[in-house]
């Protein structure tokens, strides 16, 4: 298994490309495990197969320009909306460089924050709704 270093993540939101902006990007996935234990048992006993969640984690550096960070989420709040994301932004999409598509629906948004002589970023977390697309060949 490869150790790398992530430089250029690929992140859109609403089909628009904000990857420029992008300062951390984390994609999370779940699965509920459910609780099969019954008398006898000495241990926790534990099926999968619950429901799937997930959630995508970004913070941008702020930008209030048109088509940038805010004119694209300030709009989206409790809107479902088309996430796409994968590691790297110049790699072909791959087995190596996987795309995870969803939809996603922000429930929050700070546009505004940070101290003093800090650079301006806002942090998002989009709750994914529909499950989750991967894609790892773009071969027609």
């Amino acid at each position: 298994m490869a150790i790398e270093v992530i430089r250029d993540a690929y992140v859109s939101i609403n089909a628009v490309d904000l990857s420029d902006h992008v300062a951390s990007v984390t994609f999370n996935q779940s699965l509920e495990l459910q609780d099969a234990t019954v008398m006898g048992d000495t241990a926790m006993r534990r099926l999968s197969g619950g429901i799937q969640d997930a959630t995508a984690e970004i913070e941008f550096r702020q930008d209030f320009a048109s088509s940038k960070v805010d004119a694209t989420i300030y709009p989206l709040l409790g809107v479902q909306t088309a996430i796409k994301i994968r590691k790297s932004k110049t790699d072909a999409i791959s087995a190596t460089n996987p795309e995870y598509q969803v939809n996603g629906m922000l429930g929050e948004y700070s546009p505004v924050g940070g101290g003093v002589g800090e650079v301006h970023n806002t942090s998002i977390t989009f709750s994914i709704s529909d499950g989750v697309a991967v894609v790892r060949d773009v071969t027609p």
